[in-house]
């Protein structure tokens, strides 16, 4: 008996991009955020921090992986678009961004763009 497997998306790599490679109709993805806390709310340290210094947290977006389109750039800010319609601002000094693979981004986008088939319980 032989069976055959098929995907039309294959397994790709995301890859960290700077904002100056960045161009409108690029697919990107946040890959984590940064969150800065000034150093005397920081209480969980054995070593006193200087005032000056703030303490950075990274950590990971509830929507992080969701393809966004990229509909303007102008650094530190780049301007995507979500597969909502909804276009909203990046920061990437305080976003770490990872460029798509643009075949897989479309499928991707095409799927999540979808209206869902499942119809709300009245």
């Amino acid at each position: 008996m032989d069976t055959q497997t098929e995907s039309t998306i294959g397994t790709t790599v995301a890859a960290r991009v700077a904002g100056e490679d960045i161009q409108p109709g690029d697919y990107l993805a946040v890959l984590y955020e940064l969150i800065e806390y000034p150093s005397f709310l920081w209480c969980c340290s054995a070593v006193a921090l200087e005032e000056d210094q703030p303490v950075r947290i990274r950590y990971l977006p509830r929507g992080a992986g969701e393809p966004r389109k990229v509909v303007a750039v102008c650094l530190p800010f780049v301007y995507v678009e979500t597969t909502k319609g909804n276009v909203t601002g990046v920061d990437t000094r305080q976003h770490e961004l990872v460029r798509l693979d643009s075949e897989v981004s479309q499928q991707v986008w095409q799927r999540m763009a979808k209206p869902s088939k499942k119809k709300k319980r009245k």
